[in-house]
């Protein structure tokens, strides 16, 4: 009985947090479409989440790109298939290395972030005051976040789409050897408009889901600064699990065949 009582604590605890979230995302994204809007507050999380972030990502996808063209180079050249470097650079940055390493670092720096920010309001009574203030934490503090996420992860993406993909040529033509205008017609000609908005596409939930769990996590914190500390755990590792996880459903839907 005692394993059957722990398998039903689990199994309630797990629907309760699925029904708690579902709820929680719902009132979320009402509020990003209803009036009242904070603009300044959204622009204040748009340079948060996107220009403050952009050196970490740019270094990722840089390094990323440079990696990829080295290790690709290392198994083609078996086949004396080096040609497709550019080919495998391109796709591999634009369909899934980009968003995927972008939403991964925006999680670690933004997510956390947000979990503890919103989580020190809570556990030190600021929510609560907003509410007696007739501000809606909703309006006030998740619906600016989410907006953020959904505009700016886009825009990441895209800029480490072109630094890795420049990455990936400087170690190509400067360590490989190849020729820089072939190299660049192969990325051109290989390249796909649908290859770099499925990426796009990606970014957008990957901004999305970064942002709903650093405002979920954070605004149900409990515990003093214990709980601040687990929601901020809590935060990075639920928004990386969920970013692999969708990545794969989204990757299903672009190139399922």
């Amino acid at each position: 009985m005692n394993l059957l009582r722990a398998i039903g604590q689990v199994v309630l605890a797990f629907f309760g947090t699925t029904g708690q979230l579902t709820l929680f995302t719902g009132t979320a994204l009402s509020h990003c479409v209803r009036p009242p809007f904070y603009p300044r507050i959204m622009l204040r999380q748009m340079i948060d989440v996107g220009y403050f972030s952009l050196p970490v990502v740019g270094l990722t996808a840089i390094f990323t790109g440079m990696v990829l063209a080295l290790q690709s180079y290392t198994g083609f050249a078996r086949f004396s298939a080096e040609g497709a470097i550019a080919n495998v650079v391109v796709l591999s940055v634009t369909r899934e290395l980009g968003p995927v390493l972008a939403g991964l670092m925006v999680a670690g720096r933004i997510g956390a972030a947000m979990a503890a920010e919103i989580g020190t309001m809570r556990v030190t009574e600021q929510i609560d005051a907003l509410t007696t203030l007739s501000t809606n934490p909703f309006k006030y503090l998740v619906a600016p976040r989410l907006i953020a996420g959904l505009a700016m992860l886009p825009v990441l993406v895209l800029i480490a789409d072109v630094i890795g993909v420049f990455g990936g040529y400087l170690v190509s033509v400067y360590k490989l050897g190849f020729n820089p205008a072939t190299y660049l017609q192969n990325t051109y000609d290989f390249l796909e408009a649908r290859d770099v908005v499925s990426g796009l596409v990606k970014a957008s939930a990957f901004g999305f889901l970064v942002t709903l769990m650093g405002c979920y996590h954070g605004y149900h914190s409990r515990g003093g600064a214990q709980g601040v500390g687990a929601a901020t755990t809590n935060a990075v590792v639920s928004a990386s699990i969920l970013i692999l996880s969708f990545d794969y459903v989204l990757t299903e839907l672009f190139f399922a065949k």
